[in-house]
């Protein structure tokens, strides 16, 4: 069965690491002792240094362990491995360099644990990324599959068997579906309706399956409790699918009210006080090294502006901001001036008249937007975040975009998940709304920085603006 293959495969896994581990300690030792790369002599013996290991290995493992690194592949995406990876090795060598300043153990090599932390980080990378290629090679092959009952047919049942179906790498064998209200026989990709959920009775008692998937329909909920009791009799693990996948979220934030929980409709990270504040700062001074940065170019804008056209420098338009209140956002102005009624009703269109030739240079490369780092410095914008919008086109899309207003819950700005991921101009609305609610929710320090590095590389210069 699947479970005594994990049970395998984590006692396998743990031997790797603790292999890696002995292996970077002594490349590290060897690096810092017998190459000429760094400079001192050895104040303890070899003997000494390896003794160490009887604390870093155990200490390293059980870390490992809190940083879920032998949770299944199968649940745990490769960012999120690499991720607490890091975390693990960072947290582990923090520790034992404190603990050497504690005990006062002034000839044990700091670079040598410095060293150590890089290579059996890399390693570990390397490591997990060939053995998530090997099962990946395996799975394909028909070895280490897991077989899946699903209880109930409805959306959530078809959007995990979607799932399953382009991701064979997974090793999910699906093998049918119990409806009651399904006729039998019916196929959706493969996966058969094999009769009433009351046959849970039958094919429980074979143990031929190692996980069930409860998928019903929100009409269904009522049944919940019996099936979910009747599962876990088997001792077969039992996870739940809902089927409101349209109104929670991916992540979402629960409470617990005294033994109550409670699931909240959507989780905003950017409501703490702390995350507000570290955003904050980050947006001040982004933004005046922009400035600093940028003023050169931002000259240069200016006098093509004024040489070019007539009319203001920067162009002021209203927009809507954080918790629906509007703001005026800056950028260089980059059409012939026109009626304010018809601005604010009109979007830019594909060779549109009224864009200047240096309009369109700058509109291209989004130089235009540059302005916008004041209104960050001011408090309008973020650097990162959703763009913002037209009151007479949020008006409109509040009613046509179903969750489109959530993303006045957080600061509007210069660049953006959905910008970098390519939806800008006049790309899908509705696209926008899905990277806006995903950079919403799943907001982080690392996430804006990784958001800003793309706009870098992919972000500056937009197809579908015109």
């Amino acid at each position: 069965m699947i479970k005594d293959n994990q049970k395998h495969f984590n006692r396998l896994h743990l031997v790797f690491d603790i292999i890696l581990f002995i292996l970077s300690y002594v490349e590290a030792w060897h690096i810092k002792f017998n190459t000429k790369l760094f400079e001192g002599y050895e104040t303890l013996s070899f003997k000494d240094y390896m003794m160490v290991l009887i604390f870093i290995v155990p200490s390293y493992l059980i870390l490992y362990m809190a940083f879920h690194l032998y949770t299944p592949k199968r649940i745990q995406g490769r960012r999120l491995e690499i991720a607490n990876l890091i975390k693990a090795n960072t947290m582990g060598v923090l520790v034992f360099l404190t603990a050497l300043f504690l005990f006062r153990q002034v000839d044990f090599s700091r670079e040598m644990m410095f060293i150590f932390y890089v290579i059996n980080t890399v390693n570990g990378i390397v490591m997990r990324m060939l053995l998530r290629a090997f099962l990946r090679t395996m799975r394909r092959q028909g070895f280490n599959q897991k077989h899946i009952l699903l209880i109930g047919y409805s959306r959530a049942a078809e959007r995990f068997i979607d799932r399953v179906h382009d991701n064979p790498e997974w090793g999910y064998i699906i093998r049918g579906v119990l409806d009651d209200n399904i006729e039998r026989g019916t196929m959706y990709k493969g996966v058969k309706v094999l009769g009433r959920v009351d046959n849970l009775e039958v094919i429980l008692p074979e143990n031929k399956l190692d996980e069930i998937a409860i998928t019903l329909g929100l009409d269904e909920y009522s049944k919940l409790k019996k099936i979910v009791a009747e599962c876990e009799k088997s001792g077969v693990h039992t996870k739940f699918i809902p089927d409101y996948n349209g109104i929670i979220p991916t992540k979402p934030y629960t409470e617990d009210l005294l033994g109550l929980p409670v699931i909240n409709i959507r989780h905003v990270p950017l409501t703490n006080t702390m995350n507000m504040v570290i955003k904050r700062i980050m947006d001040i001074i982004f933004s005046i090294c922009g400035i600093v940065i940028t003023s050169p170019i931002m000259l240069v804008i200016t006098i093509l502006i004024k040489a070019t056209s007539k009319g203001p420098i920067i162009f002021r338009q209203e927009r809507v901001g954080l918790h629906n209140q509007t703001f005026n956002m800056y950028k260089f102005r980059s059409m012939k001036q026109q009626e304010a009624s018809k601005e604010k009703k009109e979007w830019t269109t594909k060779n549109d008249p009224r864009v200047t030739k240096v309009g369109k240079f700058i509109r291209k490369t989004s130089v235009d937007e540059l302005p916008q780092l004041f209104n960050i410095l001011k408090g309008d914008m973020s650097l990162v975040g959703p763009r913002p919008e037209r009151p007479y086109f949020v008006e409109k899309f509040r009613e046509e975009i179903p969750r489109y207003m959530i993303k006045h819950q957080v600061r509007p700005g210069l660049t953006g998940w959905a910008q970098v991921k390519g939806y800008r101009g006049d790309s899908s609305i509705e696209k926008r709304i899905e990277c806006d609610l995903y950079y919403i929710e799943n907001w982080t320090v690392g996430f804006d920085i990784k958001i800003i590095f793309m706009t870098f590389f992919k972000g500056f210069v937009n197809k579908n603006a015109y």
